[in-house]
């Protein structure tokens, strides 16, 4: 017999790692309207959102998996990013901090809304998608951005203030849908809660799940 352990600590097995494809080629496909390149050559696409439901969905691990995927298929020269971009050169141009900070911020956006593998509220989904799938990309970006582009810290950080309606926009459209998913499908998030977690409507309680025997 299996021990129970808490799912954040399970082995991530062949279903964490389609679930992790599936939100990758979200991302992408979130590409293919384009892009609209602002200051610094940095520009405002819809990808971001894509990196906010992976953290969101699949919480720190199987989130952050995600987005190492796409940035790997980007590295070695697909054209994923918006406007077709692929390739090492978009890792060492203005926008290389923005791509780290999406993986970082994919881990800290399901460290935050799955907090004690509990189950997602709106008040600390939004929380979760504002600091980690804003805050903390663009404290990757920016200071990434000035050094390539060779300007002072406060003039790339206010430039990019621009950015910020969408992103606002973005974080309430996750927040929407993550709540959405809750509501009517909670097995999207399979290892990070499950609906046995609550005893009653509303309920915030953690839940443990038994590792893949």
């Amino acid at each position: 017999m299996t021990p129970s352990i808490p799912a954040s600590r399970a082995a991530l097995d062949a279903t964490d790692l389609a679930r992790a494809a599936v939100f990758a080629a979200l991302i992408a496909v979130l590409g293919l309207p384009g892009s609209f390149p602002l200051f610094g050559g940095v520009p405002i696409t819809a990808q971001t959102l894509g990196v906010m439901l992976a953290g969101a969905v699949l919480g720190p691990v199987v989130g952050a998996a995600s987005v190492g995927t796409f940035l790997a298929l980007v590295a070695v020269g697909l054209p994923l990013l918006a406007g077709g971009r692929g390739g090492l050169a978009v890792f060492a141009g203005p926008t290389a901090g923005y791509l780290v900070g999406w993986l970082v911020g994919a881990v800290v956006v399901g460290l935050i809304v799955h907090a004690g593998g509990r189950r997602p509220v709106w008040w600390r989904t939004a929380a979760g998608l504002l600091i980690g799938g804003v805050l903390v990309v663009y404290a990757c970006g920016i200071p990434v951005q000035s050094l390539v582009l060779r300007l002072p810290l406060e003039q790339a950080a206010l430039a990019n203030l621009a950015f910020v309606p969408g992103d606002i926009v973005k974080v309430v459209v996750a927040t929407l849908v993550i709540g959405a998913l809750v509501r009517g499908y909670p097995r999207a998030f399979r290892r990070t809660w499950a609906p046995r977690a609550s005893t009653r409507a509303g309920d915030d309680a953690p839940t443990r799940t038994a590792a893949p025997a």
